[in-house]
Order: structure tokens, then C-alpha cells, then sequence
């Protein structure tokens, strides 16, 4: 059905448009630090809110608030971990990865970056990360992709998040594009995938700060590209803890003018 919409309307969403477009061209994007030390910091014992350890081929959901971080690590060996993510006031707003990606024109996610919902908010900051080997564009495990293994009872992820969008009240059609962390995917010259290991240094982190209160989901399934024969994921620990106040000058915050109005839209949706 076309909508037809008045002159005022029309002159209205292209004032709204030219705005942006200057903004976007008149901010000079912040260069992003390197790559966080290794072995990652302590988390202070106080601050500390909840710990656990996502077994091989097992998922697991919880409840994150704003301004709480969520420490991912592999203390136990390597392994790749899927997220996905609903807003907790609205379960319709959900982790977008293609609006991330676009947004900030880059698939590489890592420290000083923010991953959007699809309402145009900010929903996890990057405010550390150790590898930037993180695959926001090939998406997780499946039964076919399990093929490889000889074992049809091997779990995969994209049947995990199946069974914990059940267990929440949701159902697959809630399920949004995934990302999966410590999952070196490149894209070579010919624009085909690689896996290149040469970018994980072995017991690697990210600190993700969570910007709005969220329901996150996590599967621990080897990724499809990864060339190990075996199925063998290893436990990955996640620590959840208060990052304590933002300050003014907050690189996630700030680094790109999509960052700024995705933090002004989490403003605005607060009021």
C-alpha cells in the first residue's frame, strides 16, 4: 500500500536526514586504542556480582542491568561463544548485528566499539577485548554443520538457542543474528571466509558493559569454520560485575558520531 505524505512531513524527515548527514561529517571518529593486555586485569572480589562456567556444547541466559559488565573468558582453553540479546522492558528489541555493522562501518568488533539493538539503541559496550577475533557475519552451529563430527547427539547452536528462547517465553522467530566471540572469520580477496588463528592469543577476553537491562543468551558450540576435527569446545567462564560510573569522555561513548545518537536514543527511551 503507497502512503501518501504531506509536503510538511516530507520537508520534516529531510531536514532530520541533512542533520545527521552533517553530523556524521563534521565529527572526526576517535582512533581506537590496540588490543587489551594479556593476562586480563583482576575484577575487584566486591564488585563481583554472579560467576559461571558455560560447559562445552551447553547454553545458558541471564538477566544483565545496566551498567553491569560481563567479563567472557576462555581460563579453561579455547572455545567459541555465540551471544544473542533482548531488551528486558521489550523482548521485540533485539541484538542487530547488520545495523551494528553498518552503522559503524566496520565488521570488526572490538575495544571502543558498541553493538546496536534494532531500535537504534546501544546495547553492549566493547570496553575491553584482548583479540578482536569476533565473527559478526557467518552466524553459529547447526545440526548440518555438526555433520562433519559423525555424531548426530553432538549439540549445536543453532538448536541451543531454539531450546532457550523456549525456556524464556520466546520462540525462533525471536532469535536474531548472532554473534560469535573468539571466532577469527576474515574475508579474503576473492570474498570468501577464512578462519585465521594467527589472531587469538590463547587466553583471551572481552569486557562487554551492558548499556540498557537485557536478557543475553549464550551457546558453546564450535563455530562452522573452525577447522579443528574434533568437537571439542572447552569451558568458557563468565564474570558478572558493576563497571562502576562512565565518565563524560567515555571512549565507547563517544569514538563515533552513530555512537553518540545511539546513546542519545537510550536517553531518550529512558525518559
Amino acid at each position: 500500500m503507497h502512503i501518501r505524505r504531506s509536503p510538511e512531513e516530507i520537508a520534516a524527515n529531510r531536514a532530520r536526514y541533512e542533520e545527521h548527514q552533517r553530523k556524521g561529517l563534521d565529527f572526526a571518529p576517535k582512533a581506537l586504542p590496540g588490543f587489551s593486555p594479556l593476562p586480563a586485569p583482576a575484577i575487584d572480589a566486591a564488585s563481583i556480582i554472579h560467576r559461571e562456567v558455560i560447559p562445552g556444547g551447553w547454553y545458558d541466559a541471564m538477566k544483565v542491568k545496566a551498567g553491569e559488565t560481563l567479563r567472557i573468558s576462555l581460563d579453561h582453553g579455547f572455545s567459541s561463544l555465540a551471544l544473542i540479546a533482548w531488551s528486558a522492558a521489550d523482548p521485540s528489541e533485539r541484538l542487530n548485528l547488520p545495523d551494528t555493522v553498518k552503522m559503524q562501518w566496520t565488521t570488526g568488533l572490538s575495544k571502543g566499539r558498541v553493538i546496536f539493538s534494532d531500535m537504534g539503541r546501544v546495547m553492549f559496550s566493547i570496553t575491553e577485548d584482548s583479540s578482536g577475533a569476533h565473527d559478526c557475519l557467518v552466524g553459529g552451529s547447526s545440526a548440518a554443520s555438526n555433520a562433519r563430527y559423525g555424531d548426530p547427539m553432538l549439540r549445536d547452536t543453532r538448536d541451543n538457542f531454539v531450546k532457550l528462547a523456549l525456556k524464556i517465553g520466546l520462540n525462533r522467530r525471536d532469535i536474531p543474528a548472532m554473534l560469535t566471540l573468539f571466532a577469527p572469520v576474515r574475508v579474503d580477496a576473492e570474498g570468501r571466509f577464512f578462519w585465521n588463528p594467527t589472531l587469538l592469543n590463547g587466553a583471551d577476553y572481552i569486557d562487554l558493559r551492558a548499556e540498557m537491562d537485557m536478557t543475553v543468551g549464550f551457546s558453546n558450540c564450535p563455530h562452522p569454520l573452525d577447522p579443528n576435527p574434533a568437537y571439542a569446545p572447552n569451558p568458557v567462564t563468565i564474570t558478572r560485575f558493576n563497571a562502576g560510573p562512565v565518565a563524560a569522555d567515555d571512549l565507547c561513548r563517544t569514538a563515533t558520531a552513530e555512537a553518540v545518537r545511539g546513546f542519545e536514543n537510550n536517553a531518550l527511551a529512558s525518559l
